[in-house]
């Protein structure tokens, strides 16, 4: 089940913290979070999945910037949440899909136990003008069945800013097992 606003409200500082708060930014159903002022761009032609990939990091004026098309933009929400005992889930407002701007490609579920900024996978359809503190995504919350055991990553969890890829790291740990295993260091499952 779907918590409505007010369930949200009233779980604020418990199960749930969104921060900053701001009322008026409640749904019925749902909360909708900002985007931050600043944008990450990929600077590799082909991006690399086994390694970190190099990025530009750039600043939304106050009069806008346009973003274009098969270019992909990361970008972080203004807010912070935190949430336990919930599943929480992103998606991009319907006001904002219907200018053709996906906000994220496909990281819009979270995990119980998230705490940090949710980084936006932004892709324009056709070129479109962006400013940083519009209301871009709402966050909506699931109720849970079952034992809970909240999320726990190096990657991502407590982030501070925009996040790009770090699936690198599993490659990396791949590769440390496989050099244990070929030293009989550690002994295959």
């Amino acid at each position: 089940m779907i918590l409505t606003g007010s369930q949200i409200r009233e779980r604020l500082d418990s199960d749930i913290i969104i921060d900053p708060f701001e009322e008026s930014q409640l749904n019925p159903n749902s909360y909708n979070l900002r985007l931050h002022k600043e944008l990450l761009v990929y600077e590799e032609i082909v991006l690399d999945m086994a390694r970190p990939n190099r990025f530009r990091r750039y600043e939304i004026p106050p009069e806008g910037l346009v973003l274009s098309p098969n270019q992909l933009y990361l970008g972080r929400t203004l807010e912070r949440t935190e949430t336990h005992n919930l599943v929480p889930m992103l998606e991009g407002r319907s006001s904002i899909g219907r200018l053709g701007l996906f906000v994220h490609v496909t990281a819009g579920f979270g995990d119980v136990g998230f705490a940090g900024y949710w980084t936006l996978e932004m892709f324009a359809v056709q070129p479109i003008r962006i400013y940083a503190g519009v209301e871009i995504a709402q966050i909506f919350y699931h109720t849970l069945d079952g034992e809970v055991q909240e999320y726990a990553s190096d990657k991502y969890q407590h982030n501070r800013d925009i996040q790009p890829s770090l699936l690198f790291k599993e490659f990396q740990r791949k590769d440390d097992r496989q050099m244990k295993l070929a030293f009989g260091q550690e002994t295959p499952e």
